[in-house]
């Protein structure tokens, strides 16, 4: 064993090793407990950052833990292929997104197996490709024959210029990120899952996710958002002329029924386009709305615009006319399209009314007198519960009972009743970009939308394509691609050239795991061996769209007969963001020049405070704090660079030590730094032990008091470790353990056989529980120890609970209240023998010279308190 830890010379070497023998490929095994490991796989962008090194690190060593606790492991790689980024890069490289996709995975393949992740690489899958998206056509097209599919028209965001629809994320400030047009609001013909239908079950399920963060939990039930409430009718005014009879409206507050003022309707809703035909300012305001986002969270903060149509409606109970607007906070593709408006109640329509002079009328209150006082409707909105007021003959009823007296009301007069809806909208799963899968329809005149047949499938997405300065999909652009036949008469036809959005690909990845190289069928009897996932771990960002996706498409495989279980992930963890520090250069008009922590100087006095910041040209720089590690902020770290450096094993350690995984890691390159020498202060302890030529075989039922101190020592830290990898997932207090038993073991001076029997004990079990951690070191540490074997096939070591037994402890000894010194006593000894052993301490014999003691109180395991004056 060389005296100095070389990872050059180590991490290659175990590497090999894994590979000759196979070591991570996995099969079922009935007479094994399973355990399926899964990291959300990535995007092949070509380069590992921090983000991924924690992430795999997370995933690896849970999956190195449970495979040393016996089961049989499965922990698959694959690759998330499809997407916007690789179609960004073809048209700025000008290279096909097909041959930029390989390229990328083949390096990031690489550079995952430089970090030592025990992945079942047979197992690999890349969603681009055929093999893989075949059997999401043909479930796709399983679907459409039991309705679960649809096409409908929906509101996309248009390039004039382009001609292409366009993500959200290529809308920059309103506007294309490629031609800076305005861009609008298009209604399109548009591909739809009907996950609306799993509502109720994906909402109850929520329940049975017990291992889920609270947080992530919660966000799913939000996003479905369930709520009961009355759907009503207002009919519209005599001379309303728009061939419409009725306005229909979904509220949870039908208790502020009778405090409506006026309905709006969304810009797209049928009234509003009726409305519009005569009126040349109200179809301008209408084309003013195509061009605004139609997110949520942007509607929720933009300012609220409206223009009335001209339009009465009747309310439903008192008959009297109401106002119809076309206001731009209202969405066609929530709900119905239209709102009812109760200003004294609610803020955004408080807003509205104020801004466009529309009456306010109050019909709640609090049964407290002394708080109706304080409720002034012309300053806001009173958006609690409480007691109907103006409301003829509901006044005096609580919310509560007027939801259901209301409600009642209406049912009786046929304008209304209680129903529950969603917030959850149906999957819009096309898209109009070219780097996605095919979705496997032929639109025939006679026929209309027709399947693929099962034998013609995959449906292909051509490789070799080039893209023209539109950026738009070349696919519409071949006919080679789309002109066909119709399954159905033969006749000509044409194939749907929109591509699946690209959470259809990770809906059920994690399936397909089980039985990538199957050609018949898109999962087998293997699925229901593997599945569930026992533990996924992924970002936080995935909380609710991806785990919402495929905890639907989970139970459509079900449905189909596919897999058993009705939820695909048992145990979620969700790791914290990599955080560094972030440092720019401000220009004179605002902008930020982001410089590279690695290439900013920084001057500090004498007691550690930063007198300046420069870059490598000298310029004045200032820091910003910590950020999220991303490229626009310049303050990521490259982890080939570092696996170069210090090796893999470092890495890992630092990952994993620098906080608990769910929570956010600050990187500091002193980090690193302090867990390389952590990494070569075991190997030196290591080669200094095996330098001794020990063989002794240990003798545990004669042990010194230091001996058997050490040796317990070592199980508590086995027992904690274990508690931390199992059930806590607190890696970075295991690792913290084991340093600690590691002082404490360099600080044992005893040379004696039994001494070294006992250090090859503590050395041994080190090496095993810090390889899941550090396998590289680990295994190397293992073979010089003298052992066989590879270690992570090893079980994990158990506790002696014998050596937890302590036949001594330490008290403190205080005279009054201030410690003065420590003794140790046998467990048993009785109280006055401690004290005698407290008052013979020569630190209290000096304390005590020319005192009386007045009393000696002993805290039996703990301390002996002498009060003397």
């Amino acid at each position: 064993m060389k005296d100095q830890y070389n990872h050059k010379s180590i991490e290659p070497v175990v590497q090999s090793m894994w590979e000759e023998n196979k070591s991570f490929e996995v099969t079922e095994d009935p007479n094994k407990e399973k355990f399926y490991c899964l990291s959300m796989f990535p995007y092949p962008s070509g380069k590992l950052h921090m983000g991924h090194v924690r992430n795999y690190t997370i995933g690896d060593v849970i999956s190195r833990f449970q495979r040393m606790q016996g089961k049989n492991v499965l922990q698959p790689m694959g690759w998330d292929a499809f997407g916007l980024p690789a179609e960004n890069a073809a048209i700025k490289n000008n290279v096909p997104p097909a041959a930029w996709t390989d390229q990328n995975i083949a390096e990031m393949r690489a550079q995952l197996k430089t970090m030592g992740f025990a992945y079942d690489w047979s197992r690999e899958l890349a969603t681009c490709k055929p093999d893989y998206y075949r059997w999401e056509q043909w479930f796709f097209l399983k679907l459409f024959e039991k309705g679960l599919v649809y096409r409908k028209k929906a509101t996309v965001n248009w390039d004039p210029i382009d001609q292409t629809v366009l993500a959200n994320e290529q809308v920059v400030d309103g506007r294309g990120w490629r031609s800076g047009a305005i861009v609008e609001q298009r209604e399109i013909d548009q591909w739809f899952l009907k996950i609306t239908a799993y509502a109720d079950e994906l909402l109850d399920d929520v329940r049975k996710l017990e291992n889920w963060p609270q947080q992530v939990r919660t966000m799913q039930e939000n996003w479905i958002g369930r709520s009961e409430g009355v759907e009503l009718e207002f009919g519209l005014s005599a001379d309303a002329e728009c061939g419409i009879e009725s306005l229909s409206v979904f509220t949870t507050r039908p208790d502020t029924l009778m405090g409506v003022t006026y309905l709006a309707v969304a810009p797209q809703h049928p009234l509003a386009e009726k409305a519009a035909i005569d009126n040349a300012d109200l179809t301008a305001f209408i084309d003013e709305c195509k061009n605004m986002k139609a997110t949520e969270a942007e509607m929720a903060t933009m300012e609220k615009k409206g223009f009335a149509t001209g339009i009465n409606a009747i309310h439903p109970i008192t008959g009297e006319e109401i106002p119809v607007w076309v206001a731009n906070f209202v969405l066609m593709s929530y709900g119905s399209g239209a709102v009812m408006a109760v200003p004294a109640h609610d803020e955004r329509d408080w807003e509205f009314a104020q801004k466009y002079d529309l009456a306010i009328k109050q019909v709640i209150t609090t049964p407290n007198e002394t708080a109706v006082s304080s409720i002034r409707i012309e300053e806001g909105a009173y958006t609690e519960k409480g007691m109907l007021i103006n409301s003829n003959q509901f006044d005096g009823l609580s919310s509560e009972e007027a939801f259901d007296a209301i409600a009642d009301a209406l049912k009786e007069m046929d304008k209304g009743r209680k129903t529950i809806n969603y917030r959850l909208r149906d999957w819009g799963v096309s898209r109009q970009r070219y780097w996605g899968c095919p979705i496997p329809i032929i639109y025939c005149d006679d026929c209309g939308a027709v399947a693929v047949p099962d034998e013609d499938l995959p449906v292909e997405l051509p490789t070799e394509v080039s893209f023209d300065e539109s950026g738009s999909s070349p696919i519409k652009k071949m006919p080679e691609f789309y002109e066909c036949s119709c399954p159905k008469c033969g006749k000509d036809a044409t194939r749907e050239t929109d591509t699946f959005d690209t959470f259809f690909e990770s809906s059920w990845y994690y399936a397909r795991y089980t039985g990538p190289d199957n050609d018949q069928s898109m999962l087998d009897e293997r699925a229901d061996y593997w599945l569930p996932v026992d533990q996924y771990v992924g970002g936080i960002e995935h909380a609710v769209l991806h785990l919402l996706y495929a905890r639907f498409f989970n139970k459509l495989m079900r449905d189909e007969g596919l897999v058993e279980c009705d939820e695909p992930f048992t145990q979620l963890l969700t790791q914290g963001m990599v955080l560094a520090d972030t440092y720019c250069i401000e220009g004179e008009n605002g902008g930020q020049e982001w410089i590279a922590p690695k290439d900013v100087t920084i001057e500090r006095s004498s007691k550690g405070k930063i007198l300046k910041i420069t870059d490598p040209q000298g310029r004045v720089v200032k820091a910003h704090g910590m950020s999220k590690m991303s490229k626009s902020k310049n303050n990521g770290v490259d982890p080939a660079e570092l696996i170069e450096t210090y090796g893999a094993d470092t890495l890992r350690v630092f990952s994993m030590f620098a906080a608990p995984p769910d929570q956010s890691m600050e990187w500091k390159d002193s980090g690193v730094e302090g867990a390389n020498r952590f990494i070569r202060r075991l190997w030196r302890q290591v080669y200094e032990h095996v330098s001794m030529s020990p063989n002794t075989v240990l003798d545990k039922d004669n042990l010194t008091d230091k001996q058997q101190k050490i040796r317990r020592k070592v199980f508590l830290t086995l027992q904690k470790v274990t508690d931390d990898m199992s059930r806590r997932f607190t890696f970075n207090t295991a690792i913290a353990a084991n340093m600690e038993l590691i002082n404490d073991l360099s600080k044992f001076d005893e040379n004696s056989a039994q001494a070294q029997a006992l250090r090859q004990e503590a050395l041994e079990n080190i090496a095993l529980m810090l390889s899941p951690v550090m396998p590289h070191v680990a295994q190397t540490l293992w073979e010089n120890l003298g052992k066989e074997g590879v270690i992570m096939d090893m079980p994990w070591p158990e506790v002696d609970e014998s050596a937890l037994v302590q036949t001594k402890i330490q008290m403190m000894i205080q005279i009054n209240g201030k410690l003065r010194g420590k003794i140790d006593v046998n467990v048993d000894d009785s109280e006055d023998a401690v004290k005698e052993l407290a008052l013979a301490h020569e630190n209290v014999v000096r304390f005590l010279e020319d005192a009386t003691v007045r009393k000696i109180i002993v805290v039996k395991g703990r301390l002996v308190n002498i009060v003397a004056n």
